[in-house]
């Protein structure tokens, strides 16, 4: 597929995106400067429209660094506990720093994130069975073990409802003023495209890294924080958003190959495009009223891993 008509596809669903909602909004109220609709428009709508491209853009190209250095295409933030860890880190510093700021509880979040992650590739490290199935099933179950200590300090300190919100991904409850710590995304993504071609040479081993010369350890170090962090600011953000960084890299390496330097645009323009596709879908499906872009993901998402389980089992036969 080529890049342009991803652009062309992201163009129109953006500006679908902008005037789809509850509150009837269209160019000639724009044009017309209709003061309480126009309010709506750059308080909502615009912040909207841009946290969904930065995360759905964030999420996709931290999937394919993970996959690429844990050199497994089922591992992911999602599978592989950096977002249950930022979840317990928001949780900590929720009990800990009472009206802490997004910043804060962002430091906080990625430092938990950062942890959890590198402890998930330690304990892939230590696997002797490396099997492509086998290693998201352990990170998923390392997730859910720290997602039950979550759960339990929630209990323990009736936390539970905003636990609750910041699990369940939604950009409804997104407004000016509220999203700009997505920013910070930006120069990762940059940083992450400039280490491409490093991550690409990480992904065939360290004994092959080292041998051209790479700083193994520093570039796996760098991918792991690109990670850890755009999966922090999402998730302080929006919440949790499951799936795209499995399922995007692995839809577009099948058009495009495993090489990041190539793929990695178009990867983050078709993790933007589906991300803004489910949020529209569950805008729609349910007007006026919407579906969380956690659930709509969520669903789609895990009938595409299951899939691209199957057909990988298939290939094996």
């Amino acid at each position: 597929m080529k890049k342009r008509y991803l652009i062309l596809a992201l163009i129109v669903l953006s500006y679908i995106s902008l005037f789809i909602g509850a509150q009837d909004i269209t160019l000639i109220d724009i044009f017309t400067n209709n003061q309480e609709k126009l309010m709506i428009f750059v308080m909502s709508r615009i912040p909207r429209l841009i946290s969904i491209l930065i995360a759905g853009v964030g999420m996709s190209i931290a999937g394919i660094i993970m996959q690429q250095i844990s050199k497994n295409k089922f591992v992911s933030p999602t599978t592989g506990a950096t977002i249950d860890a930022a979840q317990l880190g928001i949780v900590i510093c929720m009990l800990t720093i009472p009206g802490a700021s997004i910043f804060t509880k962002t430091i906080v979040a990625f430092i938990f994130s950062l942890i959890g992650t590198f402890l998930f590739m330690r304990i892939i490290g230590k696997l002797q069975f490396k099997n492509i199935i086998f290693v998201p099933l352990v990170g998923i179950m390392f997730g859910n073990i720290i997602g039950a200590m979550t759960d339990f300090i929630a209990y323990k300190y009736e936390m539970s409802q905003n636990v609750t919100a910041w699990m369940q991904g939604d950009f409804s409850m997104i407004l000016k003023g509220n999203y700009e710590i997505l920013y910070i995304t930006i120069p990762l993504i940059i940083l992450a495209y400039v280490y491409a071609n490093r991550f690409t040479v990480a992904g065939m081993g360290e004994d092959f890294a080292t041998n051209l010369g790479l700083n193994y350890k520093k570039v796996v170090n760098v991918g792991l924080i690109i990670v850890a962090l755009v999966t922090v600011c999402v998730v302080v953000t929006a919440g949790s958003i499951p799936f795209i960084g499995l399922i995007v890299p692995n839809i577009v390496s099948l058009y495009m190959g495993d090489n990041i330097r190539e793929s990695i645009w178009h990867t983050g323009l078709f993790g933007a495009i589906f991300v803004l596709i489910c949020d529209i879908f569950g805008r729609i499906i349910i007007y006026p009223y919407e579906i969380s872009i956690g659930l709509t993901v969520g669903v789609i998402g895990s009938i595409t891993f299951l899939y691209l389980i199957m057909r990988r089992n298939a290939n094996e036969a």
